[in-house]
Protein backbone atom coordinates (compact mmCIF):
# COMPACT_ATOMS: atom_id res chain seq x y z
CA UNK A 1 0.00 0.00 0.00
CA UNK A 2 2.91 2.48 1.14
CA UNK A 3 4.90 1.61 -2.24
CA UNK A 4 1.71 2.04 -3.96
CA UNK A 5 0.87 6.03 -2.62
CA UNK A 6 4.66 6.20 -3.41
CA UNK A 7 4.51 5.62 -6.75
CA UNK A 8 1.38 7.64 -7.14
CA UNK A 9 3.17 10.86 -5.42
CA UNK A 10 6.31 10.20 -7.96
CA UNK A 11 4.13 10.27 -10.60
CA UNK A 12 2.14 13.81 -9.45
CA UNK A 13 5.84 15.68 -9.03
CA UNK A 14 7.13 14.17 -11.73
CA UNK A 15 3.83 15.50 -13.97
CA UNK A 16 3.62 19.02 -11.99
CA UNK A 17 7.24 19.76 -13.07
CA UNK A 18 6.89 18.90 -16.47
CA UNK A 19 3.72 21.37 -16.73
CA UNK A 20 5.62 24.30 -15.28
CA UNK A 21 8.75 23.26 -17.36
CA UNK A 22 6.18 24.03 -20.57
CA UNK A 23 4.65 26.99 -18.53
CA UNK A 24 8.21 28.36 -19.04
CA UNK A 25 8.88 27.68 -23.03
CA UNK A 26 5.84 28.92 -23.58
CA UNK A 27 6.04 32.23 -21.60
CA UNK A 28 9.25 32.47 -20.48
CA UNK A 29 8.81 36.21 -20.18
CA UNK A 30 6.09 35.60 -17.12
CA UNK A 31 9.10 34.15 -15.25
CA UNK A 32 11.62 37.20 -15.17
CA UNK A 33 12.96 38.56 -12.07
CA UNK A 34 12.79 42.44 -12.08
CA UNK A 35 13.58 43.35 -8.57
CA UNK A 36 13.75 41.22 -5.23
CA UNK A 37 11.17 41.66 -2.24
CA UNK A 38 12.29 44.77 -0.43
CA UNK A 39 9.26 44.21 2.10
CA UNK A 40 11.23 43.32 4.89
CA UNK A 41 15.25 43.63 6.05
CA UNK A 42 17.73 42.76 8.52
CA UNK A 43 21.45 42.27 8.31
CA UNK A 44 20.95 38.55 7.92
CA UNK A 45 18.45 39.15 4.89
CA UNK A 46 19.00 42.23 3.50
CA UNK A 47 23.15 42.29 3.24
CA UNK A 48 23.90 38.31 3.34
CA UNK A 49 20.92 36.51 1.67
CA UNK A 50 23.38 33.49 1.54
CA UNK A 51 21.23 30.80 0.42
CA UNK A 52 21.94 26.98 1.46
CA UNK A 53 20.93 26.03 -2.23
CA UNK A 54 23.03 28.46 -3.84
CA UNK A 55 26.41 27.36 -5.53
CA UNK A 56 29.44 27.94 -3.44
CA UNK A 57 31.16 31.98 -4.31
CA UNK A 58 34.52 29.37 -4.86
CA UNK A 59 32.96 26.87 -7.47
CA UNK A 60 31.33 29.95 -9.21
CA UNK A 61 34.24 32.09 -9.36
CA UNK A 62 36.49 29.10 -11.14
CA UNK A 63 34.04 29.53 -13.93
CA UNK A 64 34.40 33.08 -14.84
CA UNK A 65 36.53 33.98 -17.52
CA UNK A 66 39.68 35.78 -16.51
CA UNK A 67 41.16 38.56 -18.80
CA UNK A 68 43.22 41.41 -18.61
CA UNK A 69 41.43 44.87 -17.93
CA UNK A 70 40.36 46.17 -20.98
CA UNK A 71 40.74 50.31 -22.36
CA UNK A 72 38.52 52.41 -20.11
CA UNK A 73 37.87 54.66 -23.16
CA UNK A 74 34.25 55.48 -23.90
CA UNK A 75 33.25 55.29 -20.30
CA UNK A 76 30.50 57.18 -18.66
CA UNK A 77 28.26 56.28 -15.75
CA UNK A 78 24.90 57.56 -18.43
CA UNK A 79 26.29 54.11 -20.45
CA UNK A 80 24.64 52.27 -17.90
CA UNK A 81 21.21 54.65 -16.57
CA UNK A 82 20.86 58.06 -16.22
CA UNK A 83 18.79 57.86 -13.47
CA UNK A 84 17.50 55.84 -10.75
CA UNK A 85 14.71 53.75 -12.13
CA UNK A 86 11.03 54.10 -10.51
CA UNK A 87 8.59 51.32 -9.80
CA UNK A 88 5.33 51.43 -7.91
CA UNK A 89 5.70 55.38 -7.77
CA UNK A 90 9.07 54.51 -5.76
CA UNK A 91 12.79 55.65 -7.06
CA UNK A 92 14.96 52.85 -6.83
CA UNK A 93 17.60 54.38 -4.08
CA UNK A 94 14.98 54.80 -2.22
CA UNK A 95 13.90 51.08 -2.49
CA UNK A 96 17.47 50.09 -1.80
CA UNK A 97 17.49 52.58 1.51
CA UNK A 98 14.26 50.81 2.76
CA UNK A 99 15.28 47.34 1.94
CA UNK A 100 18.76 47.64 4.20
CA UNK A 101 17.18 50.06 6.82
CA UNK A 102 14.49 47.28 7.27
CA UNK A 103 12.10 47.62 10.08
CA UNK A 104 13.55 50.44 11.24
CA UNK A 105 12.84 52.71 8.16
CA UNK A 106 10.65 56.06 8.78
CA UNK A 107 9.15 56.58 5.12
CA UNK A 108 7.99 60.58 4.27
CA UNK A 109 4.69 61.02 3.74
CA UNK A 110 5.06 59.73 0.11
CA UNK A 111 5.19 56.22 1.88
CA UNK A 112 8.61 55.90 -0.46
CA UNK A 113 11.80 58.08 1.38
CA UNK A 114 13.39 56.69 3.80
CA UNK A 115 13.51 59.74 6.54
CA UNK A 116 15.33 57.98 9.31
CA UNK A 117 16.21 54.65 11.04
CA UNK A 118 19.10 52.57 11.98
CA UNK A 119 21.38 50.38 9.72
CA UNK A 120 24.33 47.92 10.17
CA UNK A 121 26.76 49.41 7.91
CA UNK A 122 28.47 47.17 5.94
CA UNK A 123 31.89 48.15 4.72
CA UNK A 124 32.40 49.72 8.10
CA UNK A 125 31.05 47.36 10.34
CA UNK A 126 29.19 49.89 12.42
CA UNK A 127 25.51 50.20 13.21
CA UNK A 128 24.62 53.84 11.99
CA UNK A 129 21.67 55.74 13.26
CA UNK A 130 19.86 58.18 11.21
CA UNK A 131 17.71 60.86 13.00
CA UNK A 132 16.04 63.26 9.47
CA UNK A 133 16.89 62.45 5.82
CA UNK A 134 19.60 65.05 5.45
CA UNK A 135 21.41 62.68 7.23
CA UNK A 136 21.03 60.04 5.40
CA UNK A 137 21.44 62.09 2.05
CA UNK A 138 24.81 63.40 3.26
CA UNK A 139 26.17 59.88 5.26
CA UNK A 140 24.85 57.18 2.73
CA UNK A 141 25.62 56.29 -0.47
CA UNK A 142 23.52 53.72 -2.81
CA UNK A 143 27.18 51.64 -3.79
CA UNK A 144 27.70 49.47 -6.77
CA UNK A 145 29.22 46.22 -5.68
CA UNK A 146 30.74 45.59 -9.03
CA UNK A 147 31.76 49.37 -9.75
CA UNK A 148 30.27 50.49 -13.35
CA UNK A 149 33.76 51.46 -14.43
CA UNK A 150 35.06 48.06 -13.18
CA UNK A 151 32.41 46.20 -15.19
CA UNK A 152 32.99 48.47 -18.40
CA UNK A 153 36.43 46.91 -18.42
CA UNK A 154 35.51 44.22 -17.96
CA UNK A 155 33.05 43.19 -20.41
CA UNK A 156 30.09 45.62 -20.14
CA UNK A 157 31.31 48.08 -22.97
CA UNK A 158 30.78 45.35 -25.61
CA UNK A 159 27.11 44.76 -24.38
CA UNK A 160 23.58 46.30 -24.69
CA UNK A 161 22.30 49.02 -23.34
CA UNK A 162 19.41 46.71 -22.01
CA UNK A 163 22.45 44.82 -20.20
CA UNK A 164 24.43 47.41 -19.11
CA UNK A 165 21.30 49.53 -17.69
CA UNK A 166 20.26 45.66 -15.68
CA UNK A 167 23.77 45.84 -14.44
CA UNK A 168 23.19 48.99 -13.04
CA UNK A 169 20.05 48.75 -11.51
CA UNK A 170 19.87 45.06 -10.54
CA UNK A 171 19.47 45.13 -6.40
CA UNK A 172 22.26 41.85 -6.36
CA UNK A 173 24.85 44.89 -7.06
CA UNK A 174 23.20 47.53 -5.06
CA UNK A 175 23.85 48.27 -1.03
CA UNK A 176 23.67 51.21 1.02
CA UNK A 177 26.96 52.01 2.48
CA UNK A 178 29.01 54.83 4.02
CA UNK A 179 29.73 57.67 1.75
CA UNK A 180 33.40 57.87 3.03
CA UNK A 181 33.95 54.16 2.58
CA UNK A 182 32.15 54.29 -0.80
CA UNK A 183 34.69 56.90 -1.91
CA UNK A 184 37.56 55.13 -1.22
CA UNK A 185 36.75 52.80 -2.89
CA UNK A 186 35.93 54.11 -5.74
CA UNK A 187 35.81 52.00 -8.94
CA UNK A 188 38.45 49.32 -7.58
CA UNK A 189 37.81 45.71 -7.79
CA UNK A 190 38.68 43.44 -5.25
CA UNK A 191 42.30 43.46 -5.72
CA UNK A 192 42.70 47.07 -4.92
CA UNK A 193 40.31 47.41 -2.32
CA UNK A 194 38.63 45.39 0.52
CA UNK A 195 35.88 46.76 3.18
CA UNK A 196 37.56 47.66 6.20
CA UNK A 197 34.74 45.40 8.00
CA UNK A 198 36.48 41.99 7.58
CA UNK A 199 33.76 40.02 8.64
CA UNK A 200 31.84 41.55 5.78
CA UNK A 201 34.56 40.33 3.40
CA UNK A 202 33.33 36.78 2.34
CA UNK A 203 29.53 38.34 1.97
CA UNK A 204 31.21 41.14 -0.15
CA UNK A 205 33.21 39.30 -2.35
CA UNK A 206 31.19 36.64 -3.11
CA UNK A 207 28.46 39.18 -4.21
CA UNK A 208 30.97 40.55 -6.47
CA UNK A 209 31.37 36.94 -7.62
CA UNK A 210 27.57 36.29 -8.46
CA UNK A 211 27.03 39.75 -10.41
CA UNK A 212 29.92 39.09 -12.66
CA UNK A 213 28.82 35.51 -13.33
CA UNK A 214 25.00 36.93 -13.71
CA UNK A 215 26.39 39.17 -16.53
CA UNK A 216 29.31 37.31 -18.03
CA UNK A 217 31.53 40.10 -16.80
CA UNK A 218 35.51 38.49 -16.39
CA UNK A 219 38.09 38.93 -13.81
CA UNK A 220 41.74 39.73 -13.57
CA UNK A 221 43.92 36.97 -12.48
CA UNK A 222 44.93 39.22 -9.59
CA UNK A 223 40.90 40.01 -8.81
CA UNK A 224 40.47 36.39 -9.17
CA UNK A 225 43.88 35.83 -6.84
CA UNK A 226 42.27 38.23 -4.08
CA UNK A 227 38.72 37.25 -4.14
CA UNK A 228 40.44 33.57 -3.59
CA UNK A 229 42.42 34.73 -0.86
CA UNK A 230 39.14 35.92 1.04
CA UNK A 231 37.16 32.83 0.50
CA UNK A 232 40.18 30.86 1.52
CA UNK A 233 39.03 31.89 5.18
CA UNK A 234 35.11 30.74 4.00
CA UNK A 235 35.26 28.08 2.08
CA UNK A 236 31.05 27.56 2.94
CA UNK A 237 30.52 31.12 1.48
CA UNK A 238 27.72 30.67 -1.16
CA UNK A 239 26.84 33.53 -3.70
CA UNK A 240 23.83 35.43 -2.84
CA UNK A 241 20.65 35.04 -4.32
Amino acid sequence: MQKKYRNRRIIAIVGATILIALAIFLNPASYERIYIDFGSSSETTAISSNNSDSPLAQEILEKLEVKGRAPKTGYERTKFYDSWPTESGCNLRQRILKRDFGETAKLSSDNCTVISGSLYEPYTGQELTFTEKTQISKGLQIDHVVALSDAWQKGAQYMTNETRFNIATDPLNLIAVDSSANQQKSDGDAATWLPKNKGFRCQYVARQVAVKHKYGLWVTEAEKDAISRVLSSCPDERIPT
